[in-house]
């Protein structure tokens, strides 16, 4: 599909993000599984509720543009997931260093979203779709929230990691 318009490419975008989300729903049980810190591990079931309500904002945003979510693959979103799963074979079962890897990929993951939420929720603005925006912008803070939340336990997580690889 040709993307001409900024119209077409808001709905190019949305989609994108509807597939990542989608993405998402399906990796993080396997990173809460494989955490050990038990914060990670909060962290990542908690995100992944929350994801199960972004995909029902974005249900809503497609629904307000009476448009379907489907018939995209984020290939952007697959490829840091598919980096995230590679930790788990790199690194050791239980070891506080795979917790700082799967941080470490979290963050990433994150700030895709970040990336993407901001920049589809300024179109929603210029398209003069306030309710979309809204909705965005409430997305955005949670994906910003759960990037600071995964800061401050890498703040814990990290330091621990070095002691074990010392000792």
């Amino acid at each position: 599909m040709s993307v001409e318009t900024i119209e077409e490419l808001f709905v190019d975008e949305l989609k994108d993000l509807y597939s990542a989300e989608k993405q998402i729903t399906k990796s993080l049980p396997k990173l809460a599984k494989a955490a050990t810190d038990p914060e990670l591990k909060n962290a990542f079931e908690s995100h992944l509720k929350e994801t199960f309500g972004q995909i029902e904002r974005l249900d809503r945003v497609f629904e307000i543009l009476g448009k379907s979510p489907r018939g995209k693959v984020c290939n952007g979103m697959k490829g840091v997931l598919e980096e995230g799963a590679e930790v788990l074979e790199e690194t050791e079962k239980g070891s506080t260093v795979r917790d700082a890897a799967l941080i470490s990929a979290a963050q990433r993951v994150e700030h895709y979203e970040m990336a993407g939420y901001g920049c589809v929720r300024e179109y929603a603005k210029l398209l003069g779709q306030n309710e979309i925006a809204k909705l965005l912008d409430e997305t955005l803070s949670e994906e910003k929230a759960a990037d600071e939340k995964l800061g401050k336990v890498a703040k814990q997580v990290n330091p621990a990691a070095l002691q074990e690889a010392a000792a």
